[in-house]
């Protein structure tokens, strides 16, 4: 695997699983600590997937997780050169997934935290892993699309 995206995987994690600490020695399961009126810090466990996808299906969601990063490697990340830009969001994607798959794996169910309200809108709660997951996937589909369009495979 690329150097960059090792070490970027590495950091990601550690960021993640350190705020889940925080949050698991800190805060009892279903507290709320408000910032603002439209964020709270909430204390919760998903046992499934994004929006709760799939819950209570832990060993699939496993499953899941490690075909995707096998694949994601396998076609995507094996033998390509890769810009920083590419490698920076290998490492913060593969970050994500494997910071929900080590709360999966260890704990049986992935600590959620992010609780936004906004404009009366309950969002689902969700992790820092989870923002590491969306955003990396949404800039690697825009940089494919720009390398598309510019002649670029």
């Amino acid at each position: 695997m690329n150097k960059k995206v090792l070490i970027l995987t590495i950091i990601s994690i550690f960021i993640d699983q350190l705020i889940k600490y925080i949050i698991k020695s800190y805060m009892i399961l279903g507290e709320s600590i408000v910032i603002f009126d439209f964020f709270k810090l909430t204390y919760v466990h998903n046992y499934g997937a994004a929006f709760s996808i799939l819950s209570g299906n832990r060993y699939l969601l496993i499953i899941i997780t490690i075909i995707a990063m096998f694949f994601i490697y396998k076609f995507l990340i094996k033998n390509q050169k890769l810009t920083n830009l590419e490698s920076a969001l290998y490492g913060f994607l593969y970050g994500g997934i494997i910071g929900n798959l080590i709360d999966r794996v260890f704990l049986g169910y992935v600590i959620d935290y992010l609780d936004f309200k906004i404009l009366g809108y309950d969002f689902a709660i969700f992790n820092f892993a989870d923002i590491l997951i969306v955003v990396s996937i949404i800039l690697l589909v825009i940089t494919v699309f720009k390398d598309d369009k510019n002649g670029k495979n």
